[in-house]
């Protein structure tokens, strides 16, 4: 088994999961201001994503939208970013095209992330769901990022999970404002196993779906108990005991955590057996990981 442990120089961007493989390592880049002593574990072991839950001092680190202070947001780029900075779980957000498909793409307007305006200018508000995927791969997503990413594409559900499996990266998986597009809880699960990303390993290491809408992450967990769940925000902790029947994870802002509400978490174990998981998001770059560790999240989407 090979470990290696690299010092962590500056600020990182990016998150953990309490799933990982074993490299045991501190990130070379990522959203936490860490000191040079402070470490985060990673570890791998055959090709296979492993838990750090039990006994793990360090918050994970899960790549917001890939790693998108150093490649546009949610594109091919962005996992590989990730990947080279030892980032082997990201998050992305899936919406759905005009004519059915899944791509990942976080707002549910394609003006900001690509030039939608410029290719068709007529065409205002640029909303994805008026969009065929064919017309959003004719889009630029990486020229407002920087002009090396000049071409880089939306890409769909399909060509995202490849290039993560390719790379040994866990996922997981936002459905954007389901509420636009439904049915889409049952079409990401139907395409996830068609990808072989519903099979053991994949359920127990490396995918994760979550959203803001607890009745989406409900039936997900109805459709494909086995599938780990998060919902997103901070609800409160006299409905966190119904939740826990259908999610693993409650996911806050971190503005949002407190002490009392983190222990009323954590006291609760999710459909899967395990006590519920915290992974905060908007933590900030000036955070540092000893600050983090101290609120008593498991890691950090950002």
């Amino acid at each position: 088994m090979l470990r290696r442990t690299v010092r962590i120089r500056q600020p990182l961007r990016g998150a953990s999961g309490a799933l990982a493989f074993v490299i045991t390592a501190t990130m070379a880049s990522s959203a936490l201001a860490s000191g040079p002593d402070e470490r985060q574990q990673l570890a791998t072991r055959g090709g296979t994503l492993v838990s750090l839950r039990v006994g793990q001092r360090e918050p994970f680190v899960i790549a917001h939208r890939g790693a998108s202070r150093y490649a546009p947001e949610n594109t091919l780029a962005a996992i590989d970013a990730a990947h080279g900075r030892g980032l082997v779980w990201v998050e992305n957000d899936v919406q759905r095209t005009k004519d059915g498909r899944l791509i990942v793409m976080h707002d549910d307007t394609l003006n900001r992330t690509t030039d939608a305006a410029r290719v068709f200018p007529h065409r205002s508000p640029w909303r994805v769901r008026d969009f065929t995927a064919a017309e959003i791969a004719r889009l630029d997503a990486g020229s407002w990022f920087g002009k090396r990413f000049a071409g880089e594409r939306v890409p769909t559900l399909a060509d995202y999970l490849h290039r993560l499996d390719r790379n040994q990266q866990g996922l997981l998986l936002e459905l954007k404002q389901p509420e636009l597009y439904p049915g889409i809880e049952a079409q990401a699960l139907r395409e996830l196993r068609e990808l072989g990303w519903l099979d053991r390993a994949h359920l127990r290491n490396r995918l994760v779906i979550q959203s803001f809408c607890v009745r989406c992450v409900k039936r997900v967990h109805k459709l494909m108990p086995q599938v780990r769940t998060g919902i997103l925000g901070r609800p409160p902790i006299s409905k966190l005991r119904r939740y826990a029947r259908f999610a693993d994870q409650i996911n806050p802002r971190m503005s949002e955590v407190g002490s009392r509400w983190t222990r009323a978490v954590h006291r609760l174990r999710g459909p899967h057996g395990r006590p519920l998981e915290i992974y905060a998001w908007g933590v900030g770059p000036e955070a540092s990981v000893r600050a983090v560790r101290a609120q008593g999240v498991e890691g950090v989407i950002d």
